[in-house]
Order: C-alpha cells, then structure tokens, then sequence
C-alpha cells in the first residue's frame, strides 16, 4: 500500500491495469486528450551553433528556449518574412538597449 494521501488514489491503488489498452488505441479518451493538451512534445535535431544561440538569447531576455522557439515557430506559420522578423528583432533589441543605433 503506498502512502499517498489522495483518497481517490486509494480507491484504485490496488486494481490491476496491466491490460489497459493504450489512450491512442480508444478514440473517445484520444480525442479528449487532444482537446484538453495546449503543447506537445517533440524530439528534433537542430545544429548545435542554432541551439547556442537560442539558448544565449534566451538567457539575455530571461526568457526560456522554448518560448523563442514557439514564437519563431508561430512566426513562420504566420507567413511572416525573414525580413520582418529581422526588422521586428532590431526593433525589440532597440527598446532592450541590447543593439546601438550608429
């Protein structure tokens, strides 16, 4: 018996699930799960000097990586320019004090 203290928790501690079936193989808890989940996990590779400099950004905005990432990402999804991004970057780095105007 474990010493959780939910009582919900022990109502079920001791059922056996091991041929539950997975949440993917019974549509109507897949789709569920899909509407209630706001992120998703995903494991890509990115160039190690790209994942540098986000990071490096990241912890000169105090900001985490991931936001960057997702704001970049909705960016592109957007069907914003690399030239507004840019424009949108010096600007943003202006207010921040982070790049000069000469």
């Amino acid at each position: 018996m474990s010493n959780n203290p939910d009582p919900i928790y022990q109502l079920y501690a001791d059922l056996d699930f091991s041929d539950a079936k997975p949440v993917a193989e019974v549509p109507a808890l897949a789709r569920r799960q899909a509407q209630r989940a706001t992120t998703s996990t995903l494991t890509i590779e990115v160039d190690t000097a790209l994942l540098s400099t986000i990071k490096a950004r990241a912890d000169d905005s105090g900001q985490h990586c991931r936001l960057l990432i997702n704001e970049a990402l909705r960016r592109l999804v957007a069907g914003e320019t690399l030239a507004q991004v840019v424009r949108s970057t010096i600007r943003e780095g202006l207010r921040q004090g982070r790049v000069e105007y000469r």
